[in-house]
């Protein structure tokens, strides 16, 4: 089952400055994949939001059509979308499973072994960045992803240029849940500072 939006209408919403794209919250020193031919690769292709079409940083699979990327976030994160621009032709994967907070998966048949959060059919012939939507409850708390990306339409090998993601971090939730508050500390203020006038006012009155 393919979970996405149009390509077109995710360009114009993230066009410019956009406070749920994670990148600034990626560890991406720390990003490294699986089975790439060069491991390095992998943290060429978490770009920020304006060099998303750049395709002349990519990462390529090794010895068959299958990569993991592993992806540690700077701090708890909540992931709403992930956004892909995938390998063109026979270089594009047609599966992605995401793993949450998997630090520990080191190769391909553990990663087989283990039930993912999710499982998507990625779109074929999509060469605009497009993106996957994510069920919140299953992402609501995540230190690290692991992206496992396979069967490729030509079945030797699959490409990724962009990986990007959408959501909220701790210290973003953080400052909404305060800024919340302080209207409803300010109201309280305000019902106390009534009650004082008019007890005040009462006094008055009956000093009168």
């Amino acid at each position: 089952m393919a979970f996405g939006g149009d390509a077109n209408s995710v360009s114009e919403e993230l066009a410019g400055l956009d406070l749920t794209n994670l990148y600034g919250s990626i560890d991406k020193y720390n990003v490294h994949g699986l089975n790439l031919t060069v491991p390095e690769d992998a943290q060429n292709i978490i770009k920020p939001w304006n060099e998303r079409e750049d395709t002349s940083k990519f990462a390529e699979s090794g010895v068959d059509d299958q990569v993991i990327i592993h992806i540690p976030f700077t701090q708890n994160v909540r992931l709403r979308s992930i956004l892909l621009k995938l390998g063109r032709g026979e270089m594009t994967p047609r599966r992605l499973r995401i793993y949450a907070n998997r630090t520990n998966i080191v190769d391909f048949s553990e990663a087989e072994e283990i039930t993912p959060q999710l499982n998507i059919s990625l779109l074929e012939g999509e060469t605009a960045v497009h993106e996957y939507q994510l069920r919140a409850a299953s992402f609501a708390n995540v230190h690290s992803v692991s992206l496992f990306f396979s069967e490729s339409v030509g079945g030797d090998a699959l490409r990724l240029y962009y990986i990007g993601f959408r959501g909220d971090s701790r210290s973003q939730r953080k400052e909404g849940t305060e800024k919340l508050e302080i209207p409803a500390a300010n109201a309280a203020d305000a019902r106390l500072i009534d009650r004082l006038q008019e007890k005040s006012g009462g006094q008055q009155t009956t000093a009168r």
